[in-house]
C-alpha cells in the first residue's frame, strides 16, 4: 500500500538532456556533453536544473547509500568502515576483500552464499596486478560484494531466506523499495537488473539528490546518520585508493557523495545542500567536472574543488584543452561560500 504523501512515480520517457560541458580543443568547442543537473538548497528547494531532472532513470551504484539505510533500519549492526563498505562500489583491494569476508564471517557465511556476478577487480592497478598472479574472477572481488554480503546478514539477522535474496518481490529488496520511497518521497517508476544481479529502481534525479540530502541531514545516531558518518569517515572503503569520489568527500567538508555507472553521481552537505548529475553517455570525464561545478554553484567554496576539474586534454604531449562545464553552471557572482 503506497502512502498517500508518496509523489507519482516519475514518468519513463526519453530524458530531454541539455548541454552540461564542452570538450574544448585549441579554443574550439570539438565535443559536447549531454545531460541533466539539479542543484538543491538547504531548504531543498531546486536552485538550479538544467536538462530532465524529472524523468525516470537508473541511478545505478549512486543508491547504495539508501539500500545501506534500508538494511541499517532492518536491524544492520554494522558501523564504521564495514557500513562503509556496504555502501560501497569498492576497487577490489585487499582491505575491501577482508571486509567483505568479516560481515559474511559475522552472518555465519562463506563466498558461496554471494549471488553477485564473479567478476575482477575494478582498479585497473590491482585488475591487473590479479591478473598477472593468475587469480581468477570471483564474487568477492566483485565491487559490489560488501551490500551483497551486507544483504546477507541483513536476511540472516531477519530470518529471512537467503537463496533468494535478489528476488524484487524477497522481504530485504520489498524493504529497500519502500525506504527509497520514504526517501525520495515518490513511488517508484520501474524496477530491472543492475550490473552486479540485485534489484535496480528507477527514480527521478531530482528524487535521488532529495534522498541524499536526507541522508546527509539525519539526527545523529539514525540509521540515515549512521550510514552518511561511515561513507564520511572512510571514504576510501566506500570506494578506493585515487579514487575522484573518495578524494571529493576528503576535500569538501562534511561532504556525502556517490557515483554510479553510466555517469551518475550525487552529492549532499550536512545543511542540506545537495546536487545530482547524469551524463547521457555515461562519460566519467564529463561527470567529474560538472559535479565539481555543481557543488560550486551550491556554495562550496572553488579553491577546494580544484582539482576536480577535469583531466587536460593533450596534444603532441601538451595539454591543449579540457572539459568545461556549461556557463549555466558557473558560480553566481556574490553568492555566499562554505
Amino acid at each position: 500500500m503506497y502512502s498517500s504523501s508518496l509523489a507519482d512515480a516519475p514518468l519513463v520517457r526519453e530524458p530531454a538532456h541539455a548541454p552540461v560541458a564542452h570538450l574544448i580543443r585549441g579554443g574550439i568547442v570539438e565535443g559536447i556533453h549531454y545531460g541533466s543537473v539539479v542543484v538543491l538548497g538547504a531548504d531543498g528547494e531546486v536552485r538550479l536544473q538544467i536538462g530532465d531532472i524529472e524523468a525516470a532513470f537508473y541511478p545505478r551504484s549512486a543508491l547504495k547509500p539508501v539500500q545501506a539505510v534500508a538494511m541499517a533500519r532492518a536491524g544492520l549492526p554494522l558501523d564504521g568502515e564495514l557500513l562503509s563498505l556496504t555502501a560501497a562500489s569498492h576497487s577490489g583491494e585487499e582491505r575491501h576483500l577482508a571486509g567483505a569476508r568479516r560481515i559474511l564471517d559475522l552472518a555465519g557465511l562463506t563466498e558461496d552464499h554471494l549471488r553477485n556476478v564473479p567478476d575482477l577487480p575494478f582498479d585497473p592497478v590491482v585488475r591487473d596486478a590479479w591478473v598477472r598472479e593468475g587469480r581468477l574472477p570471483s564474487r568477492l572481488a566483485q565491487n559490489c560484494s560488501g551490500k551483497h554480503a551486507a544483504m546477507l546478514y541483513t536476511c540472516v539477522l531477519n530470518g529471512w531466506s537467503l537463496e533468494d535474496y535478489l528476488e524484487p518481490g524477497h522481504p530485504l529488496q520489498q524493504a529497500i523499495a519502500e525506504i527509497l520511497e520514504d526517501l525520495t518521497g515518490q513511488r517508484i517508476a520501474g524496477v530491472t537488473v543492475d550490473g552486479c544481479g540485485a534489484p535496480l529502481f528507477s527514480i527521478s534525479l531530482h528524487g535521488l539528490a532529495r534522498a541524499t540530502a536526507r541522508i546527509a541531514t539525519a539526527a545523529p545516531g539514525t540509521p540515515e546518520a549512521r550510514v552518511a558518518d561511515a561513507m564520511r569517515e572512510h571514504a576510501e572503503m566506500a570506494s578506493g585508493s585515487g579514487r575522484d569520489v573518495a578524494a571529493m568527500m576528503r576535500a569538501v567538508p562534511g561532504l556525502l557523495s556517490k557515483d554510479g555507472f553510466e555517469g551518475v553521481q550525487v552529492a549532499a552537505l550536512a545543511d542540506g545542500r545537495a546536487v545530482a548529475v547524469k551524463i547521457a553517455d555515461g562519460a566519467n570525464r564529463a561527470r567529474v567536472p560538472v559535479t565539481a561545478a555543481a557543488l560550486a554553484r551550491a556554495g562550496v567554496d572553488p579553491e577546494l574543488l580544484t582539482e576536480f576539474q577535469g583531466e587536460p586534454l593533450l596534444g603532441g604531449g601538451r595539454e591543449v584543452g579540457r572539459v568545461r562545464p556549461v556557463r549555466s553552471l558557473e558560480p553566481l557572482a556574490g553568492a555566499a561560500r562554505a
